[in-house]
Formats: C-alpha cells, sequence, structure tokens
C-alpha cells in the first residue's frame, strides 16, 4: 500500500518558482488524505535524497528541463521507485515540441508549420514569413516565447545573446491567431475544454501563474462540436505520446473569417498544479475536487510507464 510519498518540486530548470508552489499545494493535499508527504527540492542529490526518504512512491511535481523531459523519470526507473505522470518516452518526446509534432503528424493530428533553426541564424533573420512564433524547442510555460507580428523588420536581437540559456536551437511556428482553448486528460479521459483570455499580450508565464492574469472560460465559448474535436484530439495525442496520469493539450482555433481551424500546440506532461492552473479547475467542473485528483494521480503511480 502506498502510504508514504516523496513530492518532488524546485528543481533547477527555468520554472522552478512555479514547481515549488505546485509541489507544495500537491503536499498539502495528500497529508489531508492521510498520506506521509516529504517535500524534496530537486535542486541538489536527488537520488541520495530519496534513498534517506525511502518513499513508497514518489509525486513528480516538477516543471520544464530535468523534471518533465525523462531525466528524472528515468532515475526513478533505475531506484525504482513508483512515480506519477508519464514515463521516460513520452516525457522526453512531449517535452522537445518538434519530435512531438512528428508524432502528431503520424497519426493525422492538426499542428502548425514549424522549423527547429539555430537560435543566433533566427536572432539574425526571418526564418519564416511573418507573423510567426519563436519558441524554445523543450521549454514549457511559455518561456523564452516571441511572437513576431506582420510587420517587423527584425527577428528579436535576444536569441543571439550571450545571457541565453535556454538551448541552441528553437522552433519557428507558423502563428495561428484565433482563441487559446486547453484540455485536461486524466487517465484516458479528456475533462473539459477552457477557453483562456491572458491579460497581457499573450498567454506568457506571467498570465499563467500570476493571480488574475488571465481569465479561465470553462466550458470555452465554442460549439458543441468543436469542443468534441478538441476534447478528442487531446485524448489522443495523449496515447500517441504514451502519456499517463494527467496531461494537458494546448490548441490554437481560428474562427475568425468563417474559418473554423483547430491547431494542437502541445501536450504538457507535468501540468501546473498551483491555485490558478487549469487542470484542478477542470476536474473541479466535472466534481473532482483538488484533494480527490491528487489521490487519484499517486495512486495511479508505477515503474514502467
Amino acid at each position: 500500500m502506498i502510504r508514504k510519498i516523496a513530492v518532488l518540486l524546485g528543481g533547477r530548470s527555468a520554472e522552478r518558482e512555479v514547481s515549488l508552489v505546485s509541489g507544495h499545494a500537491c503536499a498539502e493535499a495528500l497529508r489531508a488524505e492521510g498520506f506521509e508527504a516529504a517535500e524534496i527540492d530537486a535542486k541538489g542529490e536527488v537520488a541520495r535524497d530519496l534513498a534517506e526518504a525511502a518513499p513508497d512512491a514518489v509525486f513528480n511535481a516538477l516543471h520544464g528541463r530535468w523534471g518533465e523531459d525523462g531525466s528524472v523519470q528515468g532515475l526513478l526507473e533505475l531506484l525504482r521507485i513508483p512515480y506519477t505522470h508519464s514515463g521516460v518516452l513520452a516525457s522526453a518526446l512531449a517535452m522537445h515540441k518538434e519530435r512531438a509534432k512528428d508524432v502528431f503528424r503520424a497519426v493525422g493530428l492538426p499542428v502548425a508549420k514549424s522549423i527547429v533553426v539555430a537560435r543566433r541564424e533566427a536572432s539574425v533573420r526571418h526564418a519564416m514569413e511573418p507573423p510567426y512564433v519563436v519558441k524554445p524547442v523543450n521549454e514549457g510555460s511559455s518561456v523564452g516565447v516571441f511572437i513576431i507580428r506582420k510587420g517587423d523588420n527584425r527577428p528579436p536581437g535576444e536569441l543571439g545573446s550571450e545571457s541565453w540559456s535556454l538551448g541552441e536551437s528553437v522552433m519557428v511556428e507558423e502563428f495561428i491567431p484565433g482563441r487559446e482553448l486547453t484540455v485536461a486528460v486524466m487517465g484516458e479521459r479528456a475533462l473539459g475544454v477552457t477557453e483562456i483570455v491572458p491579460r497581457t499580450a499573450f498567454y506568457d508565464y506571467e498570465a499563467k501563474y500570476a493571480p488574475g492574469g488571465s481569465d479561465h472560460i470553462l466550458p470555452a465559448r465554442i460549439t458543441e462540436h468543436i469542443a468534441k474535436q478538441a476534447m478528442d484530439i487531446a485524448v489522443r495525442a495523449h496515447k500517441a505520446l504514451g502519456c499517463r496520469g494527467v496531461s494537458r493539450a494546448d490548441f490554437r482555433f481560428d474562427s475568425t473569417a468563417n474559418r473554423h481551424k483547430l491547431v494542437l500546440l502541445e501536450v504538457n506532461t507535468q501540468p501546473g498544479m498551483t491555485p490558478t492552473s487549469l487542470v484542478p479547475e477542470q476536474a473541479r467542473h466535472i466534481g473532482v475536487d483538488f484533494r480527490a485528483l491528487v489521490r487519484w494521480i499517486v495512486e495511479d503511480a508505477s515503474c514502467d510507464r
């Protein structure tokens, strides 16, 4: 029986701060459900700290590189400690945005046109006709994302900076106008469709995590047909990558000029679990409160995921 849980949080990625909030909230929920939960900041000797804690299972509340890209999952497989969320391969695939798109294209899911280029090259000339989006190939939470509008003379010079720490390659992706939609998947069940209305220029890190940074409209203001289509694509993407536990698929929906174009942007295998996060909201909407959601996630833990 799983009773003693190690909650991995923090870490060394660009998403450290939100991971600390996610992990603490999940640890508190686990304690309220009767589990013994130890919070382990994954910025140090993770294997040593886990050995000392000797948990029955690990609740992975890490976000970004090392915690979401298959790295910590591989460590947990070696240690044979059951863990939550997706396994090594699914995590690595989902975290690399272009490799994930290769999988989505192979199963016929709608994605935006994109290419991967060296970040210094992308800083000096347009790699694609504007408007387009530039993003690191293996970061989350909209870290390091730039939108280049039609008429912009130059790409963002920050990409060529010596202080850039988000990888040497970036993905340049066709800009899809329209609404931001997201669908949580729990097991193999889509929970609903949320429309996100950011109060900043786009759904960036601040809009995602700052109180009042965005409005979440649930259910989304779309037709039943589009909602069903989005939920179906989210489940198919979850399965195509081999995801486990919970995931969240992000979309753009362009309904301008009589168009109805739904485009899958990415799948998050470690979606946020903060007070403003989308997955807990969708779970509550179908009657699953935060404590029950966290309990379900940890009771789903295993190796060989």
